[in-house]
């Protein structure tokens, strides 16, 4: 027996954390009978529906793919415009774990694996998320000390990790930070150097948790070894630990066209 939610997101249906909104909605039958209380437990194999969908098994299939410019990332869209999950060949369900805007480019996880999805996400675990961003104008080292001290979005205080200047280009007036941050706000890495002053023009993400796009190109993805998959099972854990455990044998296999 296990809980509801639980098993919805192993289905590959989606997320447990929207697996448990479906849940108080009330728009989930077990056996025919609607269920509203969250951590009902149930028989993996009892006939489950949400919204009216017969849920069914399927292979897990886990991906990395340096995400382009201009794709976004979601399973549709109402503008027409390309989405992340047509980039990778599949019949399975995938959805993106987390986003990136439309114009960032980087790392992005992609499964069918609702649990996976909700390891990576939780706060609880706090993924590391390590971004290169180019500002706009010189950032001077008191704002990077300010940064570090921690700035507050949304009636919450966000502390980076690490904020790093990386590389200067006094010619056209901008530079390259590096900052690491675990939580996943909406635009939070361009918003965070709004409140010190500067414009983010362009955006990568190059490492969430132990996955990194170094040997990605863009528009280029793989699919995940095991290990990694257990890595992420194992979490929380120290991280950088666990990427000197990964190994090399995560070269990229597709590129998407």
């Amino acid at each position: 027996m296990e809980r509801l939610q639980k098993v919805i997101a192993q289905s590959g249906f989606c997320s447990r954390r929207k697996a448990e909104e479906y849940i108080q909605a009330g728009k989930v039958k077990v056996e025919g009978k609607v269920i509203t209380e969250l951590g009902t437990k149930v028989d993996e194999k009892a006939r489950i529906e949400v919204e009216n969908h017969l849920l069914t098994r399927e292979e897990k299939e886990y991906y990395l793919i340096n995400k382009p410019r201009g794709v976004i990332t979601s399973t549709s869209d109402d503008k027409n415009r390309k989405i992340v999950t047509d980039l990778i060949p599949t019949e399975a369900r995938i959805y993106p774990v987390g986003r990136l805007d439309y114009d960032t480019t980087g790392a992005l996880l992609l499964t069918n694996d609702g649990e996976f999805a909700n390891i990576m996400t939780h706060p609880k675990n706090k993924v590391e998320k390590v971004y290169l961003a180019k500002l706009e104008g010189i950032i001077k080292g008191e704002q990077i000390q300010t940064l570090k001290k921690g700035i507050v979005l949304d009636g919450s205080k966000i502390v980076p990790s690490r904020v790093k200047l990386k590389k200067v280009n006094t010619e056209n007036n901008t530079c390259m930070v590096e900052i690491t941050i675990h939580e996943g706000k909406n635009h939070e890495v361009k918003r965070i150097f709004e409140t010190v002053g500067y414009r983010v023009s362009k955006l990568t993400r190059e490492r969430i948790g132990i996955f990194t796009v170094e040997h990605l190109k863009s528009g280029e993805y793989r699919k995940l070894t095991p290990k990694e998959v257990a890595i992420v099972y194992s979490y929380p854990k120290e991280e950088k630990k666990l990427i000197e455990n990964v190994g090399s044998d995560t070269k990229p296999v597709w590129i998407a066209k």
